[in-house]
């Protein structure tokens, strides 16, 4: 287990009411940008975010500003997100080529709000401002008197002004007077670093679901196997599917029902984005392996006697059952993130319905706090012999899976 950090920076408007939070990717408690591929860092990013918690938890249910360079547009990773949940940060760029200009059109076709960053007075960023939504002006750099041009082209294509690096009030409210709608700085406060914890995916099982990924049509149950077999993926994939739902909630009941819910394109997207974040690792942490041996001893045992009912919802019920633990976050506030269907909340939250009772007597028969276990199995036509077999089982293959 690993620690994951976020930076997080508020944007204001004229009345000190925040409009959004800036999201920064950190390496640790260190409140500084690291020495990285910006690629890459926005891959960590991404994944931490549907890996650590969802947008709306981080951002308070702001929209989130998100650093895009031009490889992730074009790779149209931002269609993970809902627009309505983020702005797309444009950096990196020296000056919009054709291409860049083609997808920033298309993405503000879509529907989702661009901002330009790291502006530089230079007149080829006018054939952009058709569809902006702010542009962001570093005003340590550029003298506002230098911006009168700038602010009537944007007032006439009704772009607004946001202001980077606002230290003083005086300042602020020179800003708002010549035409700045939007502030951030250190006038407010620095990025606060929002910490969780997370799992890192088994090497081995990344490699495995890079390459399935490649495939064309994709087989969603052999996605779904190798999903299985990690904890972090299989929570990363729920969170995605979280973030494109829109409309109606989805309720998931598998993990290939979720693979597929995404689709092939937005599926492949969300392997790249593991890939370049390369958060993978040679080894497990005890408490997957645990979730792991739940979910399936969960699964066998609902082929057999009275739990047949939940047999569809078990094995992604016992993976996820120790969230709580992996994440350092209540579950109700995790579920709020995933799609799943009634009866797995029911039985990861209070342990109610049969589904529950399926994990409470598995999780505290894999821990070895068997008490009248046998006896409330042999109440649903499991035997003893049965479940010891089963649990044999489910080790091993385990062990398989996560080798020392």
């Amino acid at each position: 287990m690993h620690s994951t950090y976020i930076a997080r920076q508020a944007i204001l408007d004229r009345k000190s009411r925040t409009i959004g939070y800036e999201l920064l990717f950190r390496d640790s408690q260190d409140n500084k940008f690291p020495e990285i591929d910006p690629d890459v860092a926005t891959a960590k990013l991404i994944i931490q975010n549907h890996v650590h918690g969802d947008i709306e938890a981080l951002t308070l249910g702001k929209p989130a500003f998100i650093n895009f360079t031009e490889y992730y547009l074009i790779n149209k990773f931002p269609l993970l997100f809902d627009k309505k949940s983020i702005v797309i940060e444009l950096v990196g760029q020296d000056f919009p080529s054709e291409r860049l200009i083609k997808i920033i059109k298309y993405y503000a076709e879509k529907g989702y709000k661009i901002a330009l960053t790291e502006y530089d007075l230079a007149e080829h960023w006018d054939v952009l401002l058709p569809y902006l939504y702010l542009i962001k002006i570093d005003v340590k750099k550029i003298n506002v008197k230098r911006l009168r041009a700038l602010i009537g082209k944007a007032r006439s294509h009704e772009v607004k002004l946001a202001a980077e690096k606002v230290e003083t009030r005086y300042q602020l409210q020179s800003l708002a007077e010549v035409g700045f709608s939007y502030f951030q700085g250190y006038f407010y406060h620095e990025p606060e670093i929002v910490t969780g914890k997370t799992l890192s995916p088994i090497k081995a099982q990344m490699l495995k679901l890079i390459s399935e990924s490649a495939k064309s049509p994709l087989d969603f149950d052999a996605i779904a196997e190798i999903l299985g077999h990690d904890v972090n993926l299989s929570i990363g994939l729920l969170k995605m599917v979280n973030n494109v739902a829109t409309g109606t909630k989805v309720a998931i009941t598998s993990l290939k029902q979720a693979a597929a819910y995404l689709g092939e394109k937005k599926l492949k997207q969300f392997v790249s984005v593991l890939a370049l974040s390369k958060l993978s690792t040679e080894s497990t942490d005890e408490i997957a392996k645990q979730s792991l041996i739940t979910a399936r001893l969960m699964s066998e045992l609902a082929q057999k006697g009275d739990f047949k009912q939940v047999k569809d919802f078990a094995f992604i019920t016992g993976l996820l059952s120790a969230m709580e633990v992996i994440l350092a976050m209540p579950m109700e506030d995790i579920l709020h993130t995933m799609p799943l269907a009634k009866p797995i909340e029911e039985a990861l939250i209070n342990r109610s319905g049969l589904l529950g009772k399926l994990l409470s007597m598995t999780s505290h028969y894999i821990v070895g706090d068997n008490g009248d276990l046998i006896e409330k199995f042999s109440d649903y036509s499991l035997t003893a012999e049965v479940i010891q077999e089963e649990f044999v089982s489910a080790s091993k293959w385990c062990s398989e899976l996560t080798p020392a």
